[in-house]
């Protein structure tokens, strides 16, 4: 299932720089969540593991199964929407799996986001957004009047966001030091870009639903693009001090100015 993974130099120096005892592995397959019996042969390449559980209060009723097997006993390493590649602290040390969907990526992408793991794993941020949010997960999810997987998705957004804005200093020193990962950051900035004006015009035609939206904002963050209202209200440090009270508090007033809106619009 796993195999130790050649990095290149440059990638070897971030890794040095914020994650030196992170290992690195590719997987003989892809995946969302590794079956807990796999993710247990992890235990060949570490010192030892250490599944997390969660707190079952922290989930709604209507939680979606793949979340609450996370909060459960068993071992879980990946959890759908991850990317690419995903690391986990539990195991000692870190690891940092790349899926096996790798072996169509762009080699300098592929760098950038493993250098980006590593970069992560130096923030010391929780590897998810569910011990992120903890028990607001519950308040998040009653300021969002959608579905489970919409506000899944909306939470795994904002996470993002919230670890974007702590990393993309880190990404933006690689200027002249490495510059193939730097080029990689930009281009990949550049590419969520041109679509990000249009989104408020999107999910007001419906062409993209709210979460979609939420989510390919919060992705662009780490790029340091200008978002568009209600997104630029994220791309604060007070979200970074304030964490999850801060997330849910911008859901609550994001989703009360669109029902105004949205009467407003009924009443004309």
């Amino acid at each position: 299932m796993f195999d130790r993974s050649e990095l290149t130099d440059d990638v070897e120096a971030v890794r040095n720089a914020h994650a030196p005892e992170a290992l690195v592995l590719d997987t003989a397959a892809d995946f969302e969540t590794i079956p807990p019996a796999a993710a247990e042969d992890l235990g060949l390449f570490v010192d030892s593991l250490d599944p997390a559980t969660y707190p079952s209060e922290w989930l709604p009723h209507d939680a979606p199964s793949a979340l609450v097997a996370y909060a459960g006993s068993d071992f879980t390493v990946g959890m759908p929407g991850d990317g690419t590649v995903v690391w986990t602290r539990q195991t000692t040390p870190p690891v940092v799996l790349v899926k096996k969907r790798a072996d169509g990526t762009p080699t300098e992408f592929l760098d950038f986001l493993l250098s980006e793991a590593f970069v992560q794993l130096g923030t010391g941020a929780p590897e998810h957004f569910l011990p992120f949010f903890e028990s607001q997960y519950r308040d998040l999810d009653e300021a969002v009047p959608l579905g489970p997987a919409a506000v899944y998705q909306i939470a795994a957004a904002l996470y993002d966001a919230w670890l974007g804005i702590q990393t993309r200093e880190a990404f933006a020193a690689w200027e002249g030091i490495r510059p193939r990962l730097f080029d990689a950051w930009i281009d990949a900035g550049d590419r969520l870009e041109g679509r990000l004006s249009g989104l408020p015009r999107e999910v007001a035609r419906g062409q993209t639903s709210f979460a979609a939206a939420t989510e390919y904002a919060c992705s662009a963050i780490k790029h340091r693009l200008d978002l568009p209202a209600p997104f630029a209200a994220l791309d604060t440090q007070a979200f970074v001090e304030y964490g999850p009270e801060y997330g849910v508090r911008w859901a609550q007033k994001t989703f009360e100015k669109l029902e105004a809106d949205a009467d407003s619009t009924e009443s004309v």
